[in-house]
Parts: C-alpha cells; structure tokens; sequence
C-alpha cells in the first residue's frame, strides 16, 4: 500500500476536492483508493494537528483542545493507532489518501518529519500532492480569511517582502522569531497575523523533498472551472489514477431518472469559504479596524467569545467591488521564475495556473465607507463581552489560563467539569478519558450558549384547536409518513398531538407487531384519523426505508402539499405563535424544505412505563449546543411536495430533478436558510447551520426506564442488526437540561386524546396495548439479563461532557 498526502495549498480547492472523495469514497475503495476515515471525515486536520511543533499550538489545536504537548501526543498516538488500524482493516486497497489543506503551512522541518514518521507503519512510500494557483489570488483569499480570524495588519508586509524579493526564507523565519512559543496568543498566531510562507512553492517544494525524498512532491494546477461540481470528479480521476469516478455504479445503485435516462452525479458541495463570493474592498478594511479595537479589548483582560468576534465582523460586512489580484502583481512577478521552472518538474502545471491577472495601481487599504467607526460596531457587543468576562471571573479564570475554551466555547468551563466523575472512570476505555480531556477546551464541548429563548421558563398553555375536516381539491395537506413497531401505549397521544399542531393525514406502516399496534391503527383508520398499511413483507436492511419507497406511490402522498417523516418518539415541538405548522410556515413562506433538528430527552428519572403523557413525563434534555457526537443534531425534514425531489428517505428527500432544483430552499428551525450543500445531501445540523428558536424535533428515544427494556428488546426499525444495550442508553439518557417549552401542548392533547378515547372499541385497544407493556415490563424484570441492564442503566449517570467523551469513543472503536 502506498499513502498519498494531499497538503493543500490552502485556498485552492481542498473543500471541493475533499467532498468529491467523500460522496465516491466506497466507489473508490473498490477501484483500490482508501479514502482514510480515521484522521475525519473529509478534512484530515487531526494530522496537522497531531504533527505541529508541541510548544506552538497551531489555532486548530486551541480551539480544539490539544493545546498542550501532552494532549497533543495522546492524540498522535490514538491517531497512529486508529490509521495502522484502518490500513489492515482494508488490505486489498493499493493507495491510502489523506487531505489537510493546513498541511502545507506546517513551518519546521521537525514538524513533517513527526508526518513521516506517523506515516511509515503503513507504508514508506508516500506521495505529497498539492494544488497551486497564481500566488496573488491565494493571497487575496488567504487574508480575507485571516481578517476573519482576527488579523490587524494590511498586505503592506506582504506587499514589503515581495519588493525585498526573499519570500519563503524571510517568511519563515518571520514565523519562528517574531511569534515566540506561547499557548496564550491565540489570534496572534502567525497563521493569522504573519505572511504566509506556503505561497513560495519552490522553498515548499524543497523543505518536503528534504523530510519524504526527491521527487515525492506533485503540483498539479488549481483551475476554479476544473473544481466545478461538472468536473471536479475529473480531477480526483487524474490525481488517483482511476476512471469511471463520475458514471453510473451499479454496486452502489446509483439514481436512475424517472423516463430512463442516467442523472448525472450529484454536485459535490464546496466549502462556505470556497463558495462564497469575495468580501468587498470596504469590508476587508472595516474587519481590519475592529480587529485593531477587539485585540486591544483582549489585552486589557477581556473575554471574547470567537462567535461573538466573527459575529462582530460579519454585521460590518458591506457589499461593493472586491479586491483585485492584480493589485498585488508585484507578488505575481516575484514568483515569476521559480514557478517557470517548477512547471519543468511538474508536467501537469499550466502556464494559466501562473498567468498574472491584468495589472491594476499597487494594492492600498481602501476607506471603509459610509462614515464608518469602528467604535460604533465594537460598542453593540461591549455588554456581551463584560457578561462573557465576568463568567470567566466567577469560575476563577482568567483569559490566558484557557485560551482554547475562550476561542471555542465562548467562555470558561467550570471547575467541576475538570475532572470525571468516579462513574465515568469505572466506565471510560482509555481513549475515552482522553477524549474527555481535549473536550474540556475544545469546540465540541457541549453548553448551553446559544439560542435566545428561556426554555426552563413556564408560558401560558396553548388551547385547542380543530383539525381540519376538509382540504381543497385533491389535496391531503400536511401528511405524516412513520413507520411503527409495538408501539400501542404511545400512538394516541402522538395522534392527537400532531393533528393540534396542524398535521391533516397520517400514513403509517407496521411490521411484526405483537402488543396490538396493528389493531388500534386499523381502528383510527375505520374513524378516518389515520391510514394504516401492513410492513410485514419488507425486505433489504431497513423496514423504514422499505415503507417509504412504497408510500411515495399511495393517493395521500401523492396529493400531499408537505411531506414529514418521523417516528412515534419524535414531536414537532413549534415554539412560536399558538405553537402550530402554520404559526412556522407564515415565517418562512419561501421555504421548501425544513430541516428539524433533533433534541434528545433523557429519561428524566422516569423508572416505571406508566400511563401518561411523553411529553408531561420527560422534560430533562441534551443541552442546546452538542454537535457530538454525530446523531445529536440529525434532522428529519418536512418537505414542501413539489415535485422537486423524487425519492423520500428516512430523514430527508433525496433523488433531486435537475431542472426542479432552483426552486429549493432550505431553512432551519430558526428560519435561517441553510447552505446549497444541503440541497443534495446531508442529514445532520453543522456548527454553521444549528438553529431551533422557532421549532426542535423533540426525540424521545428512551422514554422510562422500562420502555427502555423493552426497547432492548424489540430491536430498532431502521437498523436491524444492531442491538440497544447500555451503550445505547449512555448515548441517549441526556437527563441534565430542561426544556419545558413543548408542555404548552398538554391541554390540547389532553383534550384531543380524551376525544378519540371516547370510541369504546380504541378505548379498549388502547388499554389492551397498556396491559401488553406492562406485562412485558414485569416479565423482562425476571431475565437476569434485562435486569442487570435496568440496573447498570439507572446507576449510570455521566455530566454531559463525559456523555459526549463515552460516544465518541464508542464511535472510533466500533
């Protein structure tokens, strides 16, 4: 096997190049080319920052929480590990690919030796791949980006050293010198604050032929037109070696149109930095300005929450022309020669990958326009950054002791999450004590700062209303597709519950029921509440999946002018209005698509299933902000029926129509519309796109203690062959944040629910179906091995912290 190192450069297509490999990844592994999984998903940073100099945290190891050398070293060995692991794991692959854009600003000799050396257990011969473009436009992006990071000086130094004509050394050296070894700089890093020295290929070309050998480097050309969603695949097809990356794959069973012609490939989504269009000229000056402001704010002991930083710069963005690159053509004819000649020893560089652009007037900061004071921005946020310092004071921290936590999290953690609790030791594997550690200062570690609404606050109760009883037209309205598995004691309280929201229809399916869940839905089918369809002939790995194909075809669906698909533990809790879908929709009336983001509710001391309502019993939840680990912010969709999209998945409609495509707008649970990325793919909420201000889907995965065991036993809809034990439970009983804001709807489904109880026959159904749980209960009380998991589950209470450090082991392990 050999290893190809994809290293950047920065701003030159990593994000594009990075997603293709992600969306072909399994078709690639059967052409030979491992796509590595081990050092993230698509960008590789944990080897830039497994590698950099342990006594200069890089920004990425900040704010993530291996600041420290010894931090950083247990996640060099957990990586080397987790790679030589993955390597065996995929023997019969000839090439082993890994991409980090933040590769190629590694500044020390020792730093890439630590790369080859984290490499050779896999293989000694390794390849370095980069993309290179014109380094005046590099240089544009690079300082748009590091403005936004918090860089205080123009491109006059930049501009200074190409006159002076000694890029890459001068740069490095600036690098080591003038930015002394100190965990506390945080923006002032010279990734941030220093000339990029990456932008002089030939002295990049050398340093790593020194450490990986003579002619283990490979430029290739960064063309925006070859990076585009039509043919970047191309370029991963040139890189690897292979062919067929962009065609149809059988194997994978690759979407086929609906009158038999082939779809072409979904577009690859670029990153939101190489996505969007260039800052203007005016705001690069304004960022510029109040960086000056803010660093001098962080001098004098303020705490400065990096969102409320980046929050500050945004508002002051402005539109206008952006800078020209060929502002900075005297960057452009400095590298003149050198690139000449690394296109002799590079074949696949083209003389337009260096072509200048068109000569304009020496770069000078612009006025920032308008009138503008920087004083006037900087002042809206001054009370926040006084409420974030005296929260640093209150837990007796300063901003130097914790600058990762400041960066990441937007204040200090408290003292009690410094160390786990003993029940988290009598369960931690060593890499999950190590991933508690790195998570106290990292961007993972979950809080509650975000959002703006008192979600322990008690409002008024919602009355009821009265579902609809006739629709125009053909039309079915607001349809809920789910898919339930003995599941009796809970349909009638979800019923009710979404129909006093506003939902018209429900299609539900069932397989292999046994506690009289066929029977009460064929009951509220006979009342016209509901459609029931047996699931019992599904096949293929999901029941759920199995339905959905078929629902797209029934009468209700068709008709339909929104699509929901969610199961009997989730509930659309709408948080503004009188709390219903149109309350929403009124705010987001050009939306398409709604991406209802979960929050899981824990268990919420409930030990016995009881007769009662869910969303009465279980108010204790994950808290607001834990993006980890990856199921915790999952969406489901509500989906406008529009004939956009030509399949319905479990979270999400899939199989867009080209020529439908414009029409898609995605929003979040705040309304805020979500990036183009999403309209092909994704099923998870992002740091960028998390949003529930105005509607959450509440998941309540574990309900009580009991309906846990039985749970356990059932097994789950979607995925079959997997069992619920404690690891379950340790990832879903979040029990230590309230959110009572869904209890506005108790009186209304009380008052529904009782209406639909007043048929004698569901009536009975319903306490039939009790009757079942109960005994089920009782009798999994007696199996030894269903009550030793009761047991082990109710003495195992972890802060959330630990929860998240549990599952992330969990995650690698598995």
């Amino acid at each position: 096997m050999r290893i190809i190192v994809h290293i950047g450069v920065p701003f030159c297509g990593a994000g594009q190049l990075q997603a293709a490999l992600d969306t072909h990844r399994e078709k690639l592994l059967r052409k030979g080319v491992l796509f590595s999984k081990s050092a993230g998903r698509k960008n590789h940073s944990k080897l830039y920052m497994a590698v950099s100099d342990p006594d200069r945290p890089d920004p990425l190891r900040l704010a993530r929480g291996y600041a420290t050398a010894a931090a950083q070293d247990r996640l060099r060995r957990g990586l080397a590990e987790d790679i030589l692991a993955e390597a065996h794991r995929n023997a019969e692959a000839d090439v082993m690919l890994f991409s980090a854009p933040q590769l190629a600003t590694l500044p020390t000799r020792s730093a890439l030796e630590r790369l080859r050396a984290l490499l050779l257990p896999v293989s000694d011969d390794i390849t370095i791949l980069a993309h290179v473009e014109d380094q005046a436009r590099v240089l544009l992006r690079h300082y748009a980006e590091a403005l936004q990071e918090g860089r205080r000086v123009g491109l006059t130094q930049e501009m200074s050293l190409a006159q002076a004509g000694n890029w890459g050394p001068q740069a490095l050296t600036t690098w080591r010198d003038d930015f002394p070894a100190d965990p506390a700089l945080g923006a002032q890093c010279p990734e941030v604050q220093a000339v990029p020295h990456w932008l002089d290929y030939a002295t990049l070309v050398a340093r790593w032929h020194e450490v990986f050998g003579p002619q283990k480097v490979v430029l290739r050309p960064y063309d925006p037109a070859r990076f585009s969603p039509d043919q970047i695949d191309t370029e991963v097809g040139a890189i690897l070696g292979v062919k067929g990356i962009g065609e149809r794959d059988p194997a994978a069973g690759t979407a086929v149109a609906e009158k038999g012609r082939r779809k072409k490939a979904p577009p690859v989504e670029p990153t939101a930095k190489e996505e969007a269009l260039p800052p203007s000229a005016p705001t690069l000056t304004r960022w510029r300005q109040i960086n000056l402001l803010l660093e001098r704010l962080s001098g004098t002991g303020r705490v400065i929450p990096r969102t409320l930083w980046r929050n500050c710069l945004s508002g002051a963005a402005i539109q206008g022309t952006p800078v020209e690159a060929g502002t900075l053509s005297v960057v452009s004819k400095l590298f003149d020669k050198d690139n000449t000649a690394l296109r002799k020893g590079h074949p696949a560089l083209t003389a337009s990958c260096f072509k200048p652009s068109r000569k304009e007037t020496d770069w000078a900061e612009v006025e920032p326009g308008f009138g503008f004071r920087a004083t006037q921005y900087v002042a809206a946020v001054v009370a926040s950054i006084e409420e974030a310092t005296a929260e640093a004071k209150a837990a007796g921290k300063t901003p130097l002791d914790e600058p990762a936590k400041q960066v990441a999290q937007g204040g200090p953690v408290s003292a009690a999450a410094l160390a786990p609790t003993a029940i988290a030791e009598g369960l931690f594997s060593d890499r999950a004590r190590e991933n508690f550690h790195h998570l106290k200062g990292g961007r993972f570690a979950p809080h509650n700062r975000i959002g703006n609404l008192d979600e322990t606050a008690v409002a008024p109760d919602y009355a009821p209303i009265i579902p609809r009883a006739g629709l125009a037209g053909n039309s079915t309205g607001k349809v809920i597709i789910g898919c339930m598995k003995n599941e009796a004691p809970y349909i009638l309280e979800w019923v009710a519950y979404h129909r006093q929201i506003g939902v018209d229809h429900f299609l539900i399916y069932t397989n292999d029921c046994s506690d009289g869940t066929d029977e009460i839905l064929d009951r509220l089918q006979e009342m016209g509440i509901v459609e029931h369809r047996s699931n019992n002939d599904w096949k293929g790995n999901s029941p759920q999946q199995h339905a959905l194909n078929k629902a797209m075809r029934e009468p209700v669906v068709v008709n339909a002018d929104w699509l929901i698909h969610i199961d009997v533990d989730e509930y659309i809790n709408i948080r503004i209005g009188n709390g219903t879908l149109n309350d929403f929709f009124a705010q987001v009336p050009a939306a398409t698509n709604v991406a209802m983001t979960w929050r899981m509710f824990g268990y919420s001391g409930v030990t016995q299933f009881e007769d009662e309502l869910v969303i009465k019993q279980f108010s204790q939840a994950a808290p607001k902000y834990c993006p980890k680990p990856h199921t915790n912010w999952g969406f489901k969709t509500m989906t406008r029926n529009d004939g956009v999209y030509s399949k319905l998945s479990c979270h999400r409609p899939n199989k867009i129509i080209p020529e439908a495509a414009p029409r898609v707008q995605w929003v979040n649970g705040s309304g805020k519309k979500m990036s183009p990325g999403y309209h092909e793919k994704g099923w998870r909420s992002d740091l960028e796109t998390i949003g529930y201000d105005m509607l959450q889907l509440n998941h309540y995965a574990l309900r009580s203690a009991e309906s846990f065991l039985i749970k356990r036993q059932r097994g789950r809809a979607l995925h079959v062959d997997r069992s619920i034990g404690l690891n379950y439970w340790i990832r879903m009983d979040w029990s230590t944040n309230q959110d009572v804001t869904i209890m506005r709807n108790i009186p209304r489904v009380e008052a529904e629910r009782a209406q639909l109880l007043q048929d004698s026959k569901l009536r009975q159904l319903h306490n039939t179906g009790l009757a079942w749980h109960q005994a089920k209960a009782a009798e999994l009380h007696g199996i030894p091995e269903y009550e030793e998991l009761y047991q082990q589950a109710l003495v195992t209470k972890l802060t959330d912290l630990e929860r998240v450090a549990f599952a992330l082991a969990l995650d690698m392990e598995s």
